[in-house]
């Protein structure tokens, strides 16, 4: 009875998870976790794995939880603007790229629409991801009640400026949320203007709605306070609520100094304890040197380890720094594939059909050092088996990589290739 009525008064505080400051231990360190989460013995399946990815985080999972994935613009930004139009109290909206076109002006009229009948909007856009939007558009917003901030305005602290926050979230009443990697802007499908479906990019976005969205309001209020805002209050979390039946999540959420060694070895871990099958998306592919020995280790595990990466890019740079990556790959067993009829530009993982993740966390030096990102493992299969259909329709638009075609290539590609690697902790 006494473990009972424990249970049952249980509060998760709003608080930072890792919290600032905090050391991982040696032994949870990728380069060290791997070899934790390959002894499980049913691996992903395993009770243990929920387990290792709370130690190494520092956050529980939350279950309880309602997720629906997004693949395309159009269909994501009225499922957002469907939301905002349904709030009632608070809209907390945090975006790296927030565009004066005609997604950015969707969204403007709803959220002016919200703060018109009372609703709380508070809106925060990275500055040097938005910075062909204009004062005006601003002006605009905060003239209608919202208010707003730029994380990191340019040519101020210029020690700063090399840290951007590349979140991408929406939380609306901290009941529903939304995170991944489009931002606000119509070249993810814009609802007013046709475009070709070569100039549309290929995205994945995520709703949830339950405990996990209580969770991304504590993670935007870290960049909305950073950046300047007043803080808010947020009630504990009852403890009944993550119990609930339905998808376990585990946010994953960091910035310069705060969680990133944790969401690197989460991401490791899950590819050590990968028994049947590893499929990633990634926009921006440059892993460095342990995370290329990971996947390789998976493959030779025999799991079937694939890559899904642009074959054009907005940034071609990034995309022939992670050529630089492709031999080492492929040499040991891993299958890669270029996705061809316009920009890749989604982050996401799913494995062994069991666990998933969406968010905006690439694959390179950037995101793991100089960024804020916000991602979610989900645990739940009927999610997962979304993933792996769209990942392998996907692949009927890729083209796969060979090795022995790979070494054939011209070697002035080769050179560019390996000099764009040279650069990668620069993009």
């Amino acid at each position: 009875m006494k473990r009972h009525r424990r249970h049952r008064f249980r509060r998760f505080q709003p608080v930072l998870r890792p919290a600032p400051g905090r050391v991982l231990p040696p032994e949870l360190r990728i380069g060290n976790v791997e070899r934790l989460a390959t002894e499980l013995p049913e691996g992903i399946a395993d009770p243990g794995f929920e387990i290792l990815l709370r130690r190494i985080d520092g956050a529980p999972f939350l279950g309880g939880n309602e997720v629906e994935v997004f693949f395309d613009g159009r269909a994501a930004f009225a499922a957002m603007r469907d939301a905002v139009r349904a709030a009632r109290e608070e809209i907390l909206l945090e975006s790296y790229i927030f565009k004066d076109d005609s997604t950015g002006r969707g969204f403007l009229t709803e959220t002016l629409a919200a703060a018109q009948r009372g609703v709380k909007v508070r809106v925060l856009a990275d500055a040097l991801g938005s910075y062909e939007t204009s004062a005006e558009f601003w002006k605009e917003m905060a003239d209608g009640g919202i208010e707003f901030f730029l994380f990191h305005p340019l040519f101020e602290r210029l020690w700063y400026q090399p840290f951007r926050d590349h979140r991408k979230i929406l939380v609306v009443d901290r009941e529903v949320a939304f995170t991944g990697g489009m931002n606000i802007g119509e070249e993810y499908g814009s609802w007013r203007h046709r475009r070709k479906p070569k100039d549309t990019w290929r995205d994945t976005h995520v709703r949830v709605r339950g405990p996990a969205a209580w969770e991304m309001a504590v993670v935007f209020s870290e960049g909305w306070i950073h950046a300047g805002g007043s803080r808010f209050e947020i009630d504990p979390l009852p403890g009944e609520a993550v119990d609930a039946p339905g998808a376990r999540v585990l946010v994953l959420d960091s910035r310069p100094q705060r969680g990133q060694a944790e969401s690197a070895a989460v991401m490791a871990a899950v590819a050590a304890a990968a028994r049947r099958s590893l499929w990633i998306t990634n926009a921006y592919f440059a892993p460095g040197h342990r995370a290329v020995e990971t996947l390789g280790e998976a493959a030779a595990r025999g799991v079937d380890v694939r890559l899904l990466l642009p074959g054009q890019s907005d940034v071609p740079v990034a995309r022939h720094a992670g050529h630089g990556y492709y031999g080492a790959l492929l040499k040991q067993g891993v299958r890669i594939f270029e996705y061809q009829p316009s920009i890749l530009h989604a982050k996401t993982l799913v494995a062994d059909g069991l666990v998933s993740m969406v968010g905006s966390t690439n694959l390179d030096f950037r995101s793991f050092v100089f960024n804020a990102e916000c991602d979610l493992l989900m645990r739940d299969e009927p999610t997962a088996a979304v993933m792996e259909k769209a990942f392998l329709a996907d692949l009927e638009n890729a083209t796969e990589i060979r090795l022995e075609e790979w070494r054939r290539r011209p070697w002035a590609e080769k050179l560019r290739d390996r000099v764009a690697r040279w650069l990668s902790p620069l993009l």
